[in-house]
């Protein structure tokens, strides 16, 4: 039997991070195919000026912005109740909210290690843990966490920001793992970019040297999630020449 499927004019995407640099860009690529996008962070006035130009620019108001703090379990479940609430499903769900603390291992403090592990991987694990039983209720559904070369490599300037983005490696693989198992369909990419310039954003902005210009996330976003049900891309490295 085939797999379910939706034209992304017909699905809705929650985008972590969505107010700025790749989290943005991704959910104006989406907002451009027709989805509808909610996006959201913790910087509310960034987040409604993103949505305010992102509509603009789509001609349509497809784009919805949401405060809240990746870090608190409640507000993670909030998070996917209003998107399926407010516009009947979850489709699909960006893990793009990350940060580091620059500290080498001399260096390392609780503070620092506790507040990039819960930014990073634990907010992801709260918003999957929510997320997922919809989409299998629903039939469909794609995860898409955004890692990191640090996902792959250890640096030793950012030990933690490498430990979390090892995690969420690992923690997508048990996701993919189970949906394997139950049958489930709903897919989980991987991204693993290299330096990202989230600051030459403009179309015909050069990147910095040895950095990508934000748009390939976004095309390299659109073209995994319009593949077959059947197919995934499960890791997709993307960097500078």
């Amino acid at each position: 039997m085939a797999l379910k499927t939706k034209t992304l004019s017909e699905q809705v995407a929650v985008v972590t991070g969505g107010g700025t640099g790749i989290g943005r860009a991704f959910a104006g690529a989406l907002a451009g195919a027709g989805t509808r996008v909610v996006i959201a962070s913790r910087r509310e006035k960034v987040l409604r000026r993103t949505a305010a130009e992102l509509n603009e620019a789509a001609g349509a108001e497809r784009v919805f912005p949401y405060a809240f703090d990746v870090r608190e379990r409640g507000a993670c479940e909030a998070l996917v109740s209003h998107a399926v609430e407010r516009h009947g499903a979850l489709d699909v769900l960006v893990n793009n909210s990350g940060l580091a603390v620059p500290e080498t291992i001399e260096e390392l403090t609780e503070d620092g290690w506790d507040k990039v592990l819960e930014t990073n991987l634990k907010g992801a694990m709260w918003l999957v843990r929510a997320a997922l039983p919809e989409m299998t209720r629903r039939d469909f559904g794609d995860i898409v966490n955004v890692s990191s070369q640090a996902g792959k490599n250890g640096y030793a300037d950012v030990p933690s920001y490498c430990a979390s983005k090892w995690g969420l490696l690992g923690f997508a693989e048990s996701v993919r793992d189970h949906a394997r198992k139950t049958g489930a369909n709903v897919r989980v990419f991987n991204f693993f970019p290299g330096l990202v310039d989230v600051e030459n954003t403009t179309p015909e902005a050069s990147p910095r040297p040895g950095s990508v210009h934000v748009s390939n996330m976004a095309r390299t976003l659109l073209y995994a999630l319009s593949l077959d049900r059947e197919v995934v891309l499960e890791d997709i490295n993307i960097y500078a020449r």
